[in-house]
């Protein structure tokens, strides 16, 4: 009975799931012995394993730590028990850069490995102001992209920014500064209040006092944001965290509190599926993934947890190493702790009412479109779709994806009209929803011909989530009247696929509702859930289509004529505007004075000499045949 790892695999060699234990051979034989015992989740999953790998460790934390590695080197699909639903926000701070950006941000799978996340925060508003506040106490960097190339903006001369953009500041002495911010985020500003006050006596020994002023009025600053803590404890000298959930049959609410000397200065929130594993369970998966992406300073001494965890030594021991000094995990039973475990948990409960209130709203709305527009069954996934365009210059649409009544955004997908007709000046919305429905379901009209299911109807909706067997809308939604509609119909028809799907527009003026066939929209009421369920989703799609249309607008006004010569590089473009200062200057040049900058070739100065006078030669020629004649 040694400690370890197990990996479950399937008959394609895929990792289907990746655990620990202490005792592995006990561990693994639970999977197979009662399979009633098990949850839905782990029954799909262990018809599937036909072999498992054992790695052994020498204790259980190693073995703890190397599941975390695992898990996130290969990300198996019954892992997964937090739910990613792009709900609550996280903080960024970008190490991997020279110098590093501060956002909120609800996405961390686009990260690099040196960035940090701090979070998930429950009140977003509360996390917009209090960046807001470390942006004024603290100089930093307050733009994604620099305003001018050859000079710092306003927001250096008023001291908000150190020059971030011409490198005034080097990348050395920012760090420290985005490291006193990381501080406020982890929980430890009182810490950073004592390290200020003693640099500030110092200053001012020292008779720097223009130096002390400003440590003086970050101290005050930061004395500001923890003015508005309301929630203050006994037990000032410990630090602890806090973790309950409340659950439904469905979804579990987690709610974690950072107590640091007697306030609470973090409120994290988590969601996860709650059938997956017992209440236990959950807390113990939400702890270990964590604790795992924080900084071992942020690692309280105590731990409370509503229920016991079937392995809390196993973490205990993990996080007493990452430490460095003793943590304890306890289910309290007396006052003080036990009203804490209380007030979180009571916190977990009108979050998952909140959250029941949301699904019933949603459930409620499906219901009202399948009796509305007559369909079989409820419209599990709905797409919309929507075009932006500036009088044709630009044209873009977008596919937004609507699950259960709940915006799927991994779904999302954005277009590039490519039709040739559709160009600055001249705009063709018909055409150009037709050509984004016809790339859509063009693999389903081919999987069509070749006469394969474009649905698995016989598999559960489990089944076809875990195996992503199709994407087939339930019903398909246009933002526009009946021109668009139209259009789309023409399409589907001529692929053979208008009878495999539902089609309807959401008029823009009135909020009408037009079928395939019909001149007159239904008979609905504005606050209908269906027409409500709709409009949502046709914003969605409006926002989604308005911030791409806008994206490639602002990359086409900022590309320079010079990308358009072939070999021309942006090393190349540096070198040729250094010399010659602008695109006219350049254009004036003869090849030879273009060779002589470094870099260019007589063929390459060449090229870019008839790519500005590119009837030179057919003029030249012309000359040439009339004296010729």
């Amino acid at each position: 009975m040694e400690p370890g790892v197990y990996l479950m695999k399937d008959s394609s060699d895929h990792i289907l799931y990746i655990g620990k234990s202490k005792k592995l051979r006990a561990r693994v034989r639970s999977y197979f012995r009662d399979e009633r015992s098990l949850s839905p989740r782990i029954a799909l999953m262990t018809k599937q394993v036909v072999e498992i790998e054992f790695i052994v460790t020498d204790t259980e934390a190693e073995a703890l730590a190397l599941e975390a590695n695992l898990v996130k080197q290969h990300q198996p699909h019954f892992n997964v028990l937090l739910k990613d639903d792009k709900k609550y926000p996280w903080l960024c701070i970008t190490w991997s850069e020279a110098y590093p950006r501060i956002f909120i941000t609800r996405k961390r799978n686009q990260a690099k490995p040196k960035d940090r996340f701090y979070g998930p925060y429950v009140d977003v508003g509360q996390l917009r102001r209090t960046l807001h506040l470390v942006k004024r106490i603290f100089p930093l960097r307050q733009r994604p992209q620099p305003m001018f190339k050859d000079r710092p903006c306003l927001n250096y001369d008023i001291g908000r920014c150190p020059g971030v953009c011409q490198q005034l500041v080097s990348p050395e002495d920012y760090h420290k500064t985005v490291k006193k911010v990381a501080m406020v985020f982890q929980g430890r500003s009182q810490e950073l209040v004592e390290i200020l006050n003693e640099q500030m006596e110092k200053a001012a020994e020292a008779l720097n006092f223009e130096h002390a002023a400003r440590l003086r009025d970050q101290i005050l600053g930061l004395k500001t944001i923890g003015a508005d803590q309301k929630v203050t404890l006994p037990d000032e000298a410990v630090s602890r965290d806090a973790i309950a959930l409340a659950a439904d049959d469905q979804h579990a609410c987690i709610q974690l509190f950072q107590v640091r000397a007697g306030r609470l200065v973090g409120r994290l929130g988590f969601v996860a599926d709650a059938q997956s594993a017992t209440p236990g369970e959950i807390l113990q998966r939400v702890l270990e993934e964590h604790y795992q992406s924080v900084d071992s300073v942020e690692i309280p001494i105590e731990i409370l947890v509503q229920h016991e965890l079937p392995e809390s030594d196993i973490l205990a021991e993990f996080l007493t190493e990452q430490k460095g000094r003793k943590v304890t995990i306890v289910v309290p039973h007396r006052q003080v702790k036990a009203d804490l475990i209380e007030m979180v948990e009571r916190n977990a409960g009108y979050e998952l009412a909140r959250a029941q209130r949301v699904a019933d709203r949603n459930a409620q709305a499906m219901q009202d479109l399948a009796e509305l527009l007559d369909l079989p069954d409820l419209p599990h996934r709905i797409e919309g779709y929507d075009i932006s365009h500036i009088q044709g210059s630009d044209a873009v649409a977008s596919q937004v994806v609507f699950v259960d009544g709940l915006p799927a955004k991994q779904h999302y997908r954005h277009y590039k009209i490519k039709n040739p007709t559709v160009t600055a000046g001249h705009s063709d919305d018909f055409a150009s929803m037709a050509e984004v429905i016809g790339r859509r379901f063009r693999k389903y009209a081919a999987a069509k011909e070749r006469g394969e299911p474009l649905r698995d109807e016989e598999s559960s909706v489990l089944d076809r989530h875990v195996t992503a067997t199709s994407d087939f809308p339930d019903l398909i939604m246009i933002d526009g009247g009946k021109g668009q509609l139209s259009a789309v119909v023409a399409v589907l028809r001529e692929m053979n696929l208008l009878e495999e799907v539902r089609v309807v527009s959401l008029a823009k003026q009135r909020e009408e509702i037009f079928l395939p066939g019909e001149s007159l929209p239904l008979t609905t009421e504005a606050e209908q859930p269906a027409v409500q369920l709709l409009r949502r989703l046709r914003d969605e799609a409006h926002r989604f289509a308005v911030s791409f249309h806008r994206q490639q607008r602002s990359d086409r006004m900022r590309r320079s004529r010079l990308d358009e010569i072939p070999g021309l590089g942006q090393h190349r473009q540096k070198q040729l505007l250094a010399t010659f200062r602008s695109i006219d200057y350049l254009r004036e040049a003869s090849p030879a004075q273009i060779a002589t900058v470094p870099g260019i070739g007589p063929r390459l100065a060449q090229q870019i000499y008839e790519y500005f006078h590119p009837n030179q030669e057919e003029s030249e020629s012309s000359e040439e045949a009339a004296s010729l004649g």
